[in-house]
């Protein structure tokens, strides 16, 4: 017999602050959990806010193992809040490209300028100062002010989400009292004790819960045998979720066009308008019209998801020096075209698209991602 079976099953829908000494036994079995098998990352372990922050923002809807590069080569770009906030936008996207969502990468250098400017460059304290900065929201406001220093406040991601909606066995709900549940649940749990010398309790206990989502309560088939808190969950399983939005699918095409000049190979690029609703001021391969690639085979088909949408790319290039075809259907203005050194495309602010074609078709480096030892 497995030895959770023999545990008793602790009703846990009433809130955590009314059940005290549920609520220490839950961030006991929990800790005792995270310090043995808490995955080791780059943004662990550290006492600079500045590093948190960065963490913090390019963790929101991105896979741990894109962002470990991205943190690295941003961190090694701008060290610090004033190396940040006196960087160029196109600067800061340039080494923000590939991890999608550029509204991120605005608003945390906006929010560097701000905190040179305003703040003497020292990063606020407190969720709610954090709050009043450029881009920081409910989330990462608390993130940062818990794990960066120890406010005794809860973080509610998708992760921490769905590990209280399986504890207390509730429906997930897409409404404010759902979410008003969940964070009151949260905040329960959260121990009260501030930074002394034995550490950061809130901002491991949060680090923690967000851990439990991400490797034991997985959004399907979770890994309910290895929980540290199973004895206390009441779904022990997957819980019921509302329908999920349909994913759209969307053709597209793109121009890949090189040149010689010397020694130096360039590729051609669109810039993106800078109201644009989707990737502002970003670079790209130009966009072909579905009518001008019939009858033509591509160099490469890739799939690329944006939000709800699964786009299938397809890229191509002239078949010879008479093939002026495709050049000719490309639809942007001369002056949105620009040739760049391939040698350079790692300092140009490209589209996560454009990032991936281009190394997929060995035009610009790839850059291997270190990813943590387990």
């Amino acid at each position: 017999m497995n030895d959770f079976e023999e545990l008793p099953v602790v009703p846990v829908d009433a809130d955590f602050k009314d059940r005290g000494l549920e609520a220490v036994g839950f961030r006991r079995k929990l800790m005792n959990w995270y310090r043995s098998h808490a995955r080791e990352l780059p943004w662990r372990g550290i006492s600079d806010p500045y590093r948190t922050w960065v963490s913090e923002v390019m963790l929101q809807q991105t896979r741990v193992a894109a962002v470990i590069e991205h943190y690295e080569n941003f961190l090694r770009r701008f060290p610090t809040i004033v190396a940040l906030a006196l960087a160029s936008e196109a600067e800061v996207l340039a080494v923000w490209s590939g991890l999608g969502y550029y509204r991120r990468a605005r608003m945390l250098h906006k929010a560097a300028q701000f905190i040179v400017r305003e703040r003497g460059g020292v990063l606020p304290g407190t969720a709610a100062e954090l709050r009043t900065l450029p881009g920081i929201g409910e989330y990462t406001s608390a993130a940062i002010a818990s794990i960066a220093f120890g406010e005794s406040i809860a973080v509610v991601d998708g992760n921490v989400e769905r590990v209280l909606l399986r504890l207390t066995g509730r429906a997930e709900m897409a409404t404010a009292a759902g979410r008003a549940f969940v964070q009151t649940q949260a905040a329960a749990l959260v121990p009260r004790k501030k930074v002394d010398e034995r550490g950061n309790a809130a901002g491991d206990h949060n680090q923690a819960m967000m851990e439990l989502g991400a490797t034991i309560c997985l959004p399907r088939a979770p890994l309910c045998l290895h929980c540290p808190v199973y004895s206390m969950c009441r779904t022990r399983g997957e819980h019921v979720t509302p329908p999920r939005a349909v994913q759209k699918s969307r053709p597209a095409a793109y121009l890949l066009s090189l040149r010689k000049r010397g020694t130096v190979t360039e590729v051609l690029l669109e810039r993106r308008a800078d109201d644009a609703s989707l990737m502002a001021g970003m670079y790209e391969l130009p966009p072909l019209p579905q009518d001008a690639i019939q009858g033509r085979e591509p160099l490469l088909r890739v799939r690329h998801a944006i939000t709800n949408t699964n786009y299938y790319v397809q890229v191509f290039a002239a078949s010879g020096p008479q093939d002026r075809g495709l050049r000719r259907a490309v639809p942007a203005a001369k002056d949105d075209l620009e040739w760049v050194r391939t040698n350079r495309l790692g300092m140009v602010p490209l589209t996560g698209l454009a990032r991936k074609v281009l190394q997929r078709l060995d035009v610009m480096e790839v850059r291997p991602v270190r990813l943590p030892e387990t």
